[in-house]
């Protein structure tokens, strides 16, 4: 006994805990936080206790290795149990000891807690819902989760893009002043109520579209997940706002036209996770921040201006997370580029036949940007409508370069995008 009982790492008071009433408890735990192999001292006052042992231990896959008096003030009725544990964990994975995150400014942020338990390259899909640093249980069964490793799901910077999007929240009903929301006149009005119906529609694409790959992201990368939580949450805000917008002032919903149809259809059919970051965030929401923000500039109140505003620095983070996704992907996949450009054209195909802006649109931007339905104030509305487009493939390959493509690269794939901007 002696020289097990020298190599003993961890020991125990059970007091006079019987196997059934309370050891367990405290036996079990003591165990996990040994290697395969360490021993563990049970200091106990019951007699008998060594049978007991001895059998949970043949159970349980340990080796009882004995038991002989302890020694000191307590030697006349104390036993000492010594346990090894086996090779076959009650748990795998090893237990986090002495785990403390340190507060930064009384704030505890998800970019520290990444920090010091890291994502996994690979996961495995048997370790259920066990979030990332917990122990397994061996012998559960084998989830659905098929985005499994890392350079394919999470880019370096998502927990601090999730951070940012729960400190930037808002409230659709509380922030936005709806008291003091202006009339205008019922072509301008119409004009809004449009360009609304247009956002709230492919808004909807783009709370539904994330939402598919949630279930199929291993919880190793649950930033991920949160992250495209905080991302439907904003979807489902902008659809709340821009619906109340558009039944605020007077008129009501527009059109809904054919080519949106086709192309959000596009978008709710991908099945590969970063070809969807790639198409809805970095081509759709990049090329909506253009939209966004033009809405903003010829907005004829405070409170639409106001609304938009709040949307596109939303947006802003989507696109982002979009960028570093693609980026990260790229850098880990030679084959991507080439999956991605065959994205692009197959739904460049899918929508060949349909022509070009929906023209409900096209006539809303018009007018809202002239401001009015005189001649004059149209044809502004028209050139400024024109320079939109424009600048929206400016941007675009700007944003394709920064997703890490080349110039050529980023060219192609912009003259490709649908010409319903999402």
């Amino acid at each position: 006994m002696s020289g097990a009982e020298s190599t003993a790492a961890v020991a125990i008071d059970a007091g006079d805990l019987p196997m059934g009433g309370g050891l367990l408890a405290l036996l079990r735990p003591a165990l996990q936080l040994l290697e395969p192999g360490g021993v563990l001292a049970v200091n106990s006052l019951r007699d008998g206790l060594q049978d007991d042992l001895s059998v949970w231990c043949k159970v349980q896959r340990h080796e009882y290795l004995g038991h002989d008096p302890a020694t000191g003030a307590d030697a006349s009725t104390t036993t000492r149990h010594l346990l090894r544990r086996g090779n076959l964990s009650i748990a795998q994975g090893h237990r986090e000891t002495d785990m403390r995150l340190a507060s930064q400014d009384g704030r505890l942020s998800a970019e520290q807690v990444l920090s010091a338990v890291p994502m996994p390259q690979d996961a495995d899909a048997t370790s259920g819902f066990a979030p990332r640093g917990a122990q397994v249980e061996p012998g559960g069964p084998r989830y659905p989760f098929d985005l499994v490793n890392r350079d394919h799901v999470a880019p370096p910077e998502v927990a601090r893009l999730y951070d940012q999007a729960v400190e930037s929240q808002w409230d659709a009903n509380r922030d936005i002043a709806w008291d003091q929301l202006p009339s205008h006149d019922p072509d301008l009005e119409r004009a809004l109520d449009q360009v609304f119906t247009f956002l709230a529609e492919n808004e909807l694409s783009a709370l539904y579209v994330p939402s598919q790959f949630v279930a199929r992201i291993h919880p190793a990368y649950a930033e991920v997940a949160m992250f495209l939580s905080t991302q439907m949450a904003d979807e489902a805000r902008h659809i709340d706002v821009f619906l109340k917008r558009a039944r605020s002032g007077g008129g009501g919903l527009g059109v809904s036209s054919a080519t949106t149809s086709q192309s959000l259809l596009t978008l709710l059919e991908l099945t590969d996770f970063t070809e969807a970051a790639f198409l809805l965030s970095v081509l759709g929401e990049g090329t909506f921040l253009d939209l966004l923000r033009f809405i903003e500039d010829h907005a004829p109140d405070e409170v639409t201006a106001d609304i938009v505003r709040r949307a596109r620095n939303d947006e802003t983070r989507h696109v982002h997370f979009g960028q570093v996704h693609v980026r990260h992907a790229l850098a880990h996949d030679t084959s991507l580029y080439q999956r991605l450009e065959n994205a692009v054209r197959r739904r460049a195909t899918a929508m060949a036949g349909a022509g070009g802006v929906p023209d409900a649109l096209q006539d809303g931007l018009t007018i809202l940007a002239a401001g009015s339905t005189s001649p004059p104030a149209v044809a502004r509305g028209h050139d400024a409508f024109r320079e939109l487009l424009d600048e929206m493939h400016r941007n675009r390959t700007k944003r394709l370069e920064h997703a890490g493509f080349t110039s050529e690269q980023a060219q192609t794939l912009s003259e490709l995008h649908t010409p319903n901007f999402m």
